[in-house]
């Protein structure tokens, strides 16, 4: 090695800066070897440093300081609010031997050092997700049995238990309800609705709630306090309302953009890192639909298009964006709000600008938009479409508050002195036309109606259509006779009863003058009409029905026809019928002459065959074939 008066002195700068370079290294290794990650280095150890679950941790204190623990507990909840932590809690405390007057544990006995030391054989976790089978659940029945070395209680995890199968279920049945009175099940699962009902009913169930986002911003702020990180309070609400109720998702983001800040976590920062809309765009998109500036709501779309969102994420942000406007407009509702106090402020300042019908009908746009997204196949044009339509809601003044979505009207082409004229001539249309229903039949030429000035004034500053329009409209107006214009309605009523009664007589008249000839009939018209009777008989008389249908009727004179029965209880029937038939045929036929004659046929003795000799002479009657066979073969009966 050179001595220090042979080296130079770029030489010896080298030196140092390589020395420094190894120290860096190693001081990195090492920090990396002892890093923990926020969720664990920050897991509670007590009740007391639980968030979010007051009500849980209190119920869980008091059991154990009354000796009222069940055998069997079910925590269940979302993911990351402390569900495992708290069964571990538990665990540690019941078996504490000196716990404290709050009921928590001292954390000084054997059993807790043993626990902090993850080295106790009084608490067992099973992960149940890799561990579902039935040998997993009878090797766990097998260590219920083995009591306690120190403490008073062996505790078993069972951590998403939903995943067992259904055997190993049934399999637990029997040790779940009656285990060793030093054996505590806790049961851990995010899908309560997947559990067997006959698990339910042997547990205590506990459900965790979401985490608020004010207790997760106090929480992200202790952490950062800790670690010496400064942080924005926006920033911590970004990351609490990124993590939607869960703790250890806070923590695992907190981490994350500390990373991305340098320990540093501004607002902006946060946005960028976790790829969140800033609010400023939803609170200038508000300001373009307040001034109905569609082309500035447009391009504002597109830079957040541009930035790399998608169409979903921002009309769902802006559907939220309306909803913390209507919560900010009343005092009550405020607390509503889980924002930072300064966006807090211009959610007010805002509010007050946006009148509620606004609001009302913007929400209702913003979730049709929302509903569609996925079924749209040009995504963009429905977003644009949206913002249009919320653009133009200012324009439409009162009337934007009726219906169900924002009415789509069309401008009026015309002027409103071009107008009146068509809207005159629909008027007296509308009043004519009931005087022409109750008018009698005009005699005498009509009299086309003169229009007024101020009509054929407007009807000359219509255009060429609108004049054909009219012209045609007035030639489809109802002209009055000059006889008929001073008509009462007592003489119009009485002309109506006088018209009706002549037609009836009239009516009378004619059906008597056609009643008396009697026209000439053919059988197949006789039939038919036989037939239209038998289907028009009721339910009851069903059997008479088929019987009339399966029959054919023949003519035996002009104007006499019969009815060949087999039985007389059938004649006797028919004959019953008989006037009806016969006044059926009347009407249709047109003939009063037509009479119904019933006649039983004379029964002949038919004899059945029924040996094998009789069937044969009775076939062999009809084929002579048969003989010469059995003559051929020598046939024989046997």
């Amino acid at each position: 090695m050179p001595k220090r008066e042979d080296t130079s002195p770029e030489q010896r700068e080298q030196l140092y800066l390589k020395k420094q370079h190894i120290k860096e290294k190693n001081y990195n290794f090492v920090c990396m070897e002892n890093y923990i990650v926020s969720a664990r280095k920050y897991r509670p150890s007590t009740f007391e440093s639980v968030v979010g679950q007051r009500a849980l941790t209190t119920t869980l204190k008091n059991a154990i300081a009354t000796q009222k623990l069940a055998h069997a507990y079910l925590f269940c909840g979302p993911r990351g609010v402390g569900k495992t932590t708290c069964a571990r809690i538990f665990a540690k405390t019941i078996n504490c031997l000196t716990p404290t007057p709050e009921g928590e544990a001292c954390n000084e006995c054997e059993s807790c050092v043993a626990f902090n030391e993850q080295r106790s054989y009084n608490i067992h976790e099973l992960d149940a997700a890799s561990n579902n089978s039935v040998d997993d659940i009878r090797q766990l029945v097998e260590q219920v049995r083995i009591p306690p070395q120190i403490g008073k209680y062996k505790v078993y995890i069972i951590d998403e238990v939903h995943m067992l199968s259904a055997s190993a279920f049934n399999a637990f049945l029997k040790t779940l309800e009656e285990p060793p009175h030093h054996a505590i099940f806790i049961l851990a699962t995010t899908e309560k609705h997947k559990i067997l009902p006959t698990i339910l009913s042997r547990c205590q169930i506990y459900d965790f709630n979401r985490i608020g986002v004010e207790d997760t911003v106090n929480h992200l702020m202790y952490v950062a306090q800790k670690e010496g990180v400064t942080a924005e309070a926006e920033a911590l609400n970004v990351i609490a309302l990124k993590a939607d109720g869960g703790m250890r998702d806070a923590l695992s983001i907190f981490d994350q953009v500390v990373s991305f800040t340098a320990g540093n976590i501004t607002y902006q920062g946060a946005i960028e890192n976790l790829n969140v809309l800033d609010y400023d765009y939803y609170f200038r998109l508000t300001d373009y639909f307040l001034e109905g500036n569609v082309s500035g709501a447009l391009l504002l779309l597109n830079d957040v298009l541009n930035n790399g969102f998608e169409g979903s994420h921002f009309i769902t942000g802006l559907s939220s964006h309306f909803r913390d406007l209507l919560v900010s407009k009343d005092a009550v509702t405020l607390p509503l709000l889980e924002v930072g106090a300064s966006i807090r402020q211009r959610y007010q300042q805002q509010a007050q600008k946006c009148p509620l019908k606004f609001i009302y009908k913007a929400m209702k746009l913003c979730n049709d938009c929302d509903l569609n997204y996925r079924n749209s196949k040009n995504k963009r044009l429905l977003v644009e479409l949206t913002l249009i339509q919320v653009a133009q809601l200012t324009a439409e003044g009162e009337e934007a508050s009726h219906g169900p979505g924002p009415q789509q009207q069309i401008k009026p082409v015309f002027t409103a002195a071009q107008t009146a004229a068509p809207q005159q001539q629909s008027q007296q249309q509308v009043q004519r036309q009931p005087v022409q229903s109750v008018a009698p039949k005009a005699t005498s030429q009509p009299v086309t109606p003169t229009p007024s000035a101020p009509q054929a004034q407007s009807r000359v500053e219509m255009p060429d259509i609108i004049q054909k329009i009219a012209a045609t409209q007035e030639k489809k107006i109802p002209v009055m006779p000059q006889t008929g214009l001073g008509i009462s309605i007592k003489k119009i009523q009485a002309s109506e009863q006088e018209a009706q009664k002549n037609q009836t007589a009239s009516s009378g008249q004619e059906a008597s003058q056609t009643m008396v000839m009697d026209y000439p009939f053919d059988e197949n018209n006789l039939n038919y009409c036989w037939h239209e009777f038998a289907g028009q008989l009721p339910i009851e008389h069903n059997a008479m029905k088929v019987r009339m249908q399966g029959m054919r009727v023949k003519l035996i004179g002009e104007t006499v026809f019969e009815v060949v029965v087999d039985n007389d209880l059938a004649a006797s029937n028919f004959m019953a019928l008989a006037p009806d038939i016969e006044a059926h045929l009347h009407r249709q036929l047109r003939n009063n002459k037509i009479k119904m004659s019933v006649r039983v046929t004379e029964a002949a003795e038919v004899k059945r065959p029924i040996t094998k000799a009789e069937k044969y002479m009775a076939m062999s009657e009809k084929n002579n074939a048969l003989i010469e066979l059995k003559n051929a073969f020598g046939l024989e009966f046997n």
